[in-house]
């Protein structure tokens, strides 16, 4: 739901919300949000006022993450922040609470994390996990007795960072991995293929502008087009789209249990498209074929860092 925080179009209250209602319905149960997206977790309060019966709340989960300044983590303003959240999503205990912090040079993320523990300890936190933290900072995490169960982090075709350090980290911690910017954005569809390079002018969501940047660091609007070609040639062999490939191929990797599709709740809408993925499988020949391209990319991992690496 970050596309609700701005710099995607202008969303409407009541077509999101309607929409939200819709995406249930369809069996996308799941929203992912965070304190610093705008209206997201009133948004996803009011869906849940309208949703009613328990039997459908059920079936409900919603991923939040708590994203404070850097400075002093005491018990109160952590708990500020989390009760905040909870009454705006309408929850009694929030299903997973995803932990983000700016500033490795500042030790208050230990704090805080004491902090959401003893809250989960009292209930209002069901689960714990974290997003955009770097293999080495969850090692420590881990090595001081937090139990985790997720990490959010940008995963695609393009950007196989995890698979260098974090995945094995997790693997080896039961620790799962939950994926964005595995669409790029949307680069990665059908729309893209054989267009020229676009300019700052063309890109007209946050989301564009940054997962062109990703493009240009991975090897430039050439090679992706190459990509594109082979993408869609895969497609059209299982009958379906370049973004269920793209997603399926995320999907498929070790330690991923979730792939993050933004929304522009009320402007666009890809349910049926997306549904197709579940019934799609890659044989070796369609993952040979991918990565023949990537083969020739550039080393994200050398170039940017670890996974949440350019946030800091």
């Amino acid at each position: 739901m970050w596309q609700v925080a701005g710099g995607h179009g202008q969303i409407d209250r009541e077509s999101a919300i309607s929409e939200m209602l819709q995406y249930h319905h369809d069996g996308f149960t799941t929203w992912d949000m965070a304190d610093i997206y705008g209206p997201a977790e009133e948004f996803l309060g009011e869906f849940r006022k309208r949703l009613g019966k328990e039997t459908e709340l059920s079936k409900s989960q919603a991923l939040t993450k708590f994203v404070p300044n850097p400075g002093p983590m005491t018990r109160s303003i952590v708990e500020h922040y989390i009760d905040v959240s909870i009454k705006r999503m309408n929850v009694k205990s929030i299903d997973v609470l995803q932990f983000h912090w700016w500033d490795y040079n500042d030790p208050n993320y230990i704090e805080a994390l004491h902090h959401l523990s003893k809250l989960q300890d009292e209930g209002k936190i069901k689960h714990l996990g974290l997003t955009n933290f770097d293999t080495e900072r969850i090692e420590i995490i881990v090595g001081q007795g937090f139990k985790l169960v997720s990490t959010q982090v940008q995963y695609s075709i393009l950007d196989q960072r995890p698979e260098v350090k974090m995945v094995p980290f997790c693997q080896k911690n039961n620790i799962k991995l939950l994926t964005y910017g595995t669409l790029l954005g949307g680069f990665l569809s059908e729309k893209y293929i054989g267009r020229p390079e676009p300019v700052r002018s063309d890109l007209d969501t946050l989301s564009l502008q940054k997962y062109k940047n990703m493009i240009d660091a991975w090897g430039g609007w050439n090679l992706f087009q190459e990509l594109l070609v082979i993408l869609d040639d895969i497609a059209k062999k299982h009958n379906t789209m370049v973004a269920n490939v793209a997603t399926k191929f995320i999907l498929d990797k070790p330690a991923v249990v979730g792939v993050i599709i933004g929304v522009r709740l009320g402007i666009s809408e890809h349910r049926d498209d997306n549904a197709n993925v579940f019934g799609l499988n890659l044989d070796d020949e369609d993952i040979a074929k991918i990565k023949s391209v990537v083969s020739k990319a550039n080393d994200l991992f050398d170039k940017i860092g670890d996974c949440g690496s350019e946030y800091r």
